[in-house]
C-alpha cells in the first residue's frame, strides 16, 4: 500500500516555483514517471551524494561488485543528457530505481508514494569540497555544459580565487557559484516529519556507517543478505569508492582533469579549521542560525539529531 493511501491527512509538498542554474533545470522534474517503489537521493552538492549512492546499490544489489552506479543512478535536474535520452534509460531499468537531485524541496515534485532520502554536511565542508570538484573541471566540462544552458543563464566559469575566498564569496553571495545552501537545507528539514523521507548526516554516517546503513536499509523495507554484509561495508569504503571511482562518477570522471579519482577526493571533514578565522566562522555561525533556526543548525554542525 502506498504511503498517499496511509496518510490522507499528510500535508504532502507542493512545487512553488522553478530554479535554474547552468547545471540544472528543475522543469525535468515535471514529466518524469514515478515508480511505486523509487528511491530519491536529494542533496545540496558534496554531502555525500555520491556515497550514498553506491551504499543504495550495494543493498539494491546484494553487495555486487563492478555495478556502474552513475549510469544507473542519473542526476534528473541535471541539463545533459537531454531529458528524453534520460527517462528513456531509466524507463527500461527493470530493477528498483534511485535517482539523484540536488534541488530543495519548493522547486522539486514530491512523490508520495516514492522513498526520499537526504543527507546534509555542514556547510564549511561543503565548500572545501567543492572547491576541489569545481577547481579540477576541465575544458570538456565547460563546453559541454555551457552548449546546453538557454540565453539568460550565468555561464558556468573556472574560480577566481582560492578557496578562503571562495568559502567567503559563497557565504556572501546566498551559495554563488552554486545555488542556496540554506533554501536547500531548510525546506527538507521542514518536511523531516513525512513517513516517505529519511534525513541523515554526513558525519553520523562516517562515524557509523554499519549502523546507518542498517537503518537506511530499514526504511527503504530491504533485507540485508548477512552473508553479503561484509561484501557491501568494503564496498562501500572510501578506499574501495576511490580505487574504483569510474563506477561511481558521472561518465567515469571524463569532466575532471585527474580522471574519476579527483571527484572521489578526500571524504574527511574539518580541512577549513586551519584556514578559516574566527570572524568567518562567527559569520557562517550566525548565518545558520540565521536561517535555519537553533535545531537546525545545531545538527548541520554537529550531525546529532535535537
Amino acid at each position: 500500500m502506498s504511503n498517499s493511501d496511509n496518510s490522507e491527512n499528510i500535508g504532502w509538498p507542493v512545487k512553488t516555483g522553478e530554479l535554474y542554474h547552468s547545471f540544472f533545470d528543475s522543469t525535468l522534474w515535471n514529466d518524469f514517471e514515478f515508480r511505486g517503489d523509487d528511491i530519491i537521493v536529494a542533496t545540496y552538492a558534496k554531502s555525500g551524494t555520491t556515497w550514498l549512492q553506491q551504499i543504495l546499490s550495494q543493498l539494491i544489489f546484494n553487495g555486487a561488485t563492478d555495478q556502474d552506479v552513475a549510469a544507473m543512478s542519473p542526476w534528473v535536474d541535471l541539463r545533459l543528457p537531454p531529458k528524453d535520452v534520460k527517462f528513456a534509460a531509466l524507463r527500461e531499468q527493470s530493477h528498483r530505481r534511485f535517482i539523484k537531485t540536488h534541488l530543495p524541496v519548493d522547486a522539486l515534485v514530491y512523490s508520495p508514494d516514492a522513498k526520499y532520502i537526504y543527507i546534509a554536511r555542514d556547510g564549511r565542508d561543503v565548500v572545501w569540497s567543492y572547491y576541489n570538484h569545481h577547481a579540477n573541471f576541465n575544458d570538456l566540462f565547460y563546453k559541454e555544459i555551457n552548449s546546453v544552458a538557454p540565453p539568460g543563464i550565468e555561464r558556468a566559469e573556472p574560480p577566481l580565487h582560492g578557496v578562503h575566498e571562495y568559502f567567503r564569496h559563497w557565504l556572501d553571495n546566498d551559495g554563488y557559484p552554486l545555488w542556496s545552501y540554506w533554501n536547500n537545507i531548510s525546506t527538507w528539514w521542514k518536511i523531516r516529519h513525512l513517513p516517505n523521507l529519511k534525513v541523515l548526516h554526513f558525519a553520523a554516517l562516517k562515524a557509523d556507517m554499519p549502523g546507518q546503513i542498517r537503518e537506511i536499509a530499514d526504511f527503504l523495507e530491504i533485507t540485508i543478505d548477512e552473508s553479503k554484509w561484509d561484501a557491501i561495508l568494503e564496498h562501500c569504503s572510501f578506499n574501495y569508492m576511490k580505487k574504483n571511482a569510474e563506477k561511481s562518477v558521472p561518465l567515469g570522471g571524463a569532466f575532471w582533469e585527474g580522471g574519476a579519482k579527483t571527484f572521489i577526493h578526500k571524504g574527511t571533514n574539518g580541512r577549513w579549521r586551519d584556514v578559516l578565522t574566527e570572524q568567518d566562522n562567527a559569520r557562517y555561525e550566525a548565518l545558520a542560525l540565521e536561517k535555519l533556526g537553533v535545531n537546525c543548525s545545531r545538527w548541520l554542525a554537529s550531525g546529532e539529531m535535537p
